[in-house]
């Protein structure tokens, strides 16, 4: 997985930090505790798929995920992991629209080869390993971004807010989103960073003379054109 972003609804907070330490290599985690916040995360659109408990405080899965699938703009994979293992269970959650379900306890790694067929079923995981836009290459594997050939080099969020931008070129991405996707709703960093780091990798692009422009659209967000 590259850049897949993974909201996890998990009441258990030792399995679900366990969980995101162990997917911090192949995507970030952001975790909600109860089911009135996961349904509110989901419901910003800003996630690539969801990991879903049943049991949860405020809400359960079940709620949660009819609520989602009558939306139609919230069409994110949605899994399952659960202690409910019986087959009407699992009727339940296919039949409100979940994609996978997968029954605790569990091995981590079959979590991880689920969650790579899922983003690979729904087009969410690459399977490219550069992103290019006019003169702009950037190599994912290695983490690598030049300008005609010319290395750029990005620090902190500057590389994943770039890449953000690229996988999503002349779609308007609210500050919210963009906040969401590269620093995740626990971070404790105001909005107001997003502004500061556009207008640094503005600044970078400029220099480097990068046939690109990150467009301010007043009160709505940023758009990425070649």
């Amino acid at each position: 997985m590259i850049s897949a972003n993974i909201l996890l609804i998990e009441d258990n907070i030792e399995l679900a930090q366990s969980i995101q330490q162990f997917l911090k290599k192949s995507a970030t985690v952001t975790i909600a505790n109860d089911g009135l916040n996961g349904q509110a995360a989901g419901e910003t659109g800003a996630f690539d798929l969801v990991i879903l408990d049943l049991m949860l405080p405020g809400k359960n899965g079940y709620e949660i995920l009819k609520a989602w699938r009558q939306q139609d703009h919230l069409n994110f994979p949605v899994l399952i992991l659960t202690a409910k293992d019986t087959l009407p269970d699992k009727a339940a959650g296919f039949a409100l629209g979940a994609d996978d379900y997968l029954v605790k306890p569990f091995h981590r790694e079959e979590l991880l080869m689920r969650i790579q067929a899922l983003l690979r079923r729904s087009g969410q995981q690459p399977t490219v390993q550069q992103l290019t836009q006019a003169n702009l290459q950037v190599d994912l594997a290695a983490r690598a971004v030049t300008v005609n050939g010319q290395p750029l080099t990005l620090v902190g969020k500057e590389y994943e807010l770039l890449v953000y931008l690229l996988e999503n070129p002349g779609i308007i991405l609210t500050k919210m989103q963009i906040f969401q996707r590269i620093w995740g709703l626990d971070s404790t960093t105001g909005q107001t960073v997003v502004e500061v780091y556009l207008s640094n990798l503005r600044k970078k692009l400029k220099q480097a003379q990068a046939q690109l422009t990150i467009k301010t659209i007043r009160n709505v967000g940023y758009l990425l054109e070649a």
